[in-house]
């Protein structure tokens, strides 16, 4: 499963503007299929902005340092 860096937020921000300026843009010509397309892509697109977002929340895990077992 690809997971979206929470750096590439504000650029996902950027798509997200730009859809919706193209839907606006479909519904004035009319363009039923473009819209069906927008729109499915606009909820791809804020839903990797939701999980982008849940990502940059976490905090890192520390797993330790491994070690070797001696012989014995």
């Amino acid at each position: 499963m690809l997971q979206v860096n929470p750096k590439m937020l504000p650029r996902l921000a950027e798509i997200e503007k730009d859809l919706v300026l193209r839907r606006k843009r479909a519904e004035e010509e009319q363009w039923l299929g473009e819209i069906e397309g927008i729109d499915i892509t606009l909820t791809f697109v804020r839903t990797k902005q939701v999980d982008a977002a849940r990502l940059a929340q976490r905090s890192p895990v520390a797993l330790g340092i491994p070690t070797t077992r001696r012989p014995g």
